[in-house]
C-alpha cells in the first residue's frame, strides 16, 4: 500500500489546529489537549506527530515523545495512541500507519512503543489502530489492568463497603468539593510515602496549575471533620469517564470511612450520568506484578477488568 498520508512533527504554531482536532475526536479525552501535555514538556520533550491528507486535511494525531531511535506514546501521558475523528476508517488507518512507518525510518527511529486509549474512552468505535498493529506485527509488551465500573449496569457494593459508608454517616461526615490541592496532595503523598515508598506524579503546584486550566475536568472531593480535610479523590473528567486519579485518606479518615463515603457519592451521585467511572490500575513490573489487596478494594465497588495495551513496532532503518 502506497500512503499518500503526510506527516508533520507538531510545532508549538500548530497548537489551535491540534486542539481543535481533538476537540471534534472520538477518541481523545481532555489530556491531549496542548495546555495539559505541554506542562511538563520540560521533562517530557514533544516528539508529537499530525497526519494531513492529500487535501491538507487533518485526519489524525499521535500524542508522542522520543528518545535516541525510539518514539513512543507520550512518556507523560498513561496512554495515547492515535487519535482520530468520525471521518477514520480502517483503510486510512492503514495509510496513517504506512505513512508513519516511512516517516520514522527517515528520521532515522527504528522502534515505535504505542500506548493505546483504552476502550473506555472511545466516542465511537476507535479500533481501527489495533488492527493496523496487527498488520505490521507490532508485539504486545505490556498489559496493565484498570478496575472500571460500568454506571449503566453497576454491581452490588461489598458488605464490607455497605458498613464503611455506614460508618462515615454516623461521624456527620459530608462530600464537598473543594480547592485545597495543597492540603489533599500532603495526604497523598504521606500515604505513598508510607505503604510504596514513592511520590505522586504531580506535585501540588501542578495539580493547582492543571485544575485552573481544566476546572470542567479536574476536580478535587473531600470529606472533613472538625474543619479538618480526612480524605481525598481527585477526579479527572473525560465525556464517558470518571477517573480516580488520586484517592487517599489519612489516619483518622480510614477509621471514619470518609473515603468510602466520597467514593460512593461520586459513583452513585455526582458522576452517575457518566458511562464509567475508572479507578485506575493495579499493576507493577510492566503488568507482570498484580497487586491483589488494591485490586480486589476497588472490585468490592463493583468494578471489573479494562486493560490498558502496549505495543512495540519494529520500523527498520532506510
Amino acid at each position: 500500500m502506497i500512503s499518500q498520508i503526510k506527516v508533520i512533527r507538531y510545532e508549538p504554531g500548530h497548537k489551535s489546529v491540534w486542539d481543535n482536532f481533538i476537540a471534534r475526536s472520538k477518541n481523545g479525552p481532555f489530556l491531549f489537549y496542548r495546555d495539559y501535555m505541554d506542562y511538563h514538556a520540560d521533562r517530557f520533550p514533544d516528539c508529537s506527530q499530525m497526519f494531513f491528507n492529500e487535501q491538507e486535511k487533518l485526519v489524525a494525531v499521535l500524542p508522542a515523545t522520543a528518545q535516541g531511535e525510539t518514539l513512543s506514546s507520550h512518556a507523560g501521558l498513561t496512554f495515547g495512541g492515535i487519535v482520530s475523528d468520525t471521518q477514520m476508517k480502517t483503510p486510512l488507518m492503514l495509510e496513517v500507519f504506512e505513512a508513519l512507518a516511512a516517516h520514522l525510518r527517515a528520521a532515522g527511529i527504528s522502534r515505535l512503543i504505542y500506548k493505546a486509549v483504552p476502550h473506555i474512552y472511545h466516542l465511537l468505535p476507535a479500533e481501527e489502530d489495533l488492527y493496523a498493529l496487527y498488520r505490521h506485527d507490532a508485539r504486545l509488551v505490556r498489559r496493565d489492568v484498570s478496575s472500571t465500573i460500568d454506571l449503566k449496569e453497576k454491581l452490588p457494593l461489598s458488605k464490607g463497603r455497605r458498613y464503611e459508608i455506614k460508618q462515615a454517616q454516623k461521624h456527620g461526615l459530608e462530600v464537598r468539593q473543594s480547592y485545597d490541592f495543597k492540603s489533599f496532595m500532603a495526604i497523598e503523598e504521606l500515604v505513598l510515602g508510607e505503604k510504596y515508598d514513592s511520590r505522586p506524579v504531580h506535585s501540588a503546584e501542578e495539580m493547582q496549575i492543571l485544575a485552573g486550566r481544566f476546572p470542567e475536568n479536574i476536580k478535587l472531593f473531600t470529606a472533613c471533620g472538625h474543619s479538618e480535610m480526612l480524605a481525598g479523590v481527585v477526579i479527572y473528567e473525560s465525556d464517558n469517564v470518571a477517573h480516580a486519579q488520586y484517592i487517599a485518606a489519612s489516619d483518622e479518615g480510614k477509621r471514619t470511612g470518609a473515603l468510602d463515603l466520597i467514593l460512593d457519592y461520586l459513583i452513585n451521585n455526582y458522576y452517575s450520568a457518566k458511562k464509567y467511572f475508572d479507578f485506575g490500575i493495579s499493576t507493577q513490573e510492566d503488568g507482570r506484578y498484580l497487586n491483589v489487596g488494591l485490586i480486589e478494594n476497588k472490585q468490592s465497588f463493583g468494578a471489573r477488568a479494562v486493560v490498558y495495551d502496549f505495543y512495540e513496532l519494529e520500523v527498520g532503518n532506510d
